[in-house]
């Protein structure tokens, strides 16, 4: 795997090299579960300060486990429910500096102290969300955010 960090780039050319490296790396595969494996080993092995990357499907009105890099994980978040059921719900990005406050987080690993969720959207409709995971408290900013979007919307074109 090309790594970035061997060349003097900012964080924001990282980013687009990681959007292009994922184009590249789904284009022509169809299968969903596939290509969001692969989105997520791809980001793991992208971010630093991460201890878990991954993504929850919508299915039957909750979330369940999907694809991801990191120790086991909670299989079904009800909607609503903690960081990635209430960025469902609202079917919008939550950033969290500390997961310890967030109400009704659900602690899947003790070791997380921050955490990113991306809702996946499709046509209007959600399809799950893009879950990452940090064991350091404020790891995510606005930068994160507008790029992990932007990966997402790349993914969905691939789903």
């Amino acid at each position: 795997m090309f790594h970035v960090e061997k060349y003097s780039v900012n964080r924001e050319e990282k980013y687009e090299l990681l959007l292009k490296q994922l184009k590249a790396l789904l284009d022509g595969e169809e299968d969903q579960i596939a290509n969001l494996a692969n989105a997520s080993s791809l980001l793991n092995q992208f971010l630093d300060n991460v201890n878990w990357v991954g993504f929850y499907l919508l299915k039957n009105d909750q979330l369940v486990l999907g694809p991801f890099q990191g120790l086991p994980a909670c299989v079904r978040i009800p909607l609503g429910k903690g960081v990635c059921g209430s960025a469902a719900a609202e079917m919008k990005t939550f950033l969290v500096e500390d997961v310890h406050q967030f109400p009704g987080h659900i602690a899947c690993d003790a070791a997380s102290h921050s955490e990113i969720v991306v809702p996946i959207i499709i046509d209007d409709k959600l399809i799950g969300v893009l879950d990452i995971d940090s064991p350091i408290k404020s790891r995510f900013d606005e930068v994160d955010q507008m790029y992990l979007e932007q990966y997402v919307d790349v993914l969905v074109n691939y789903l």
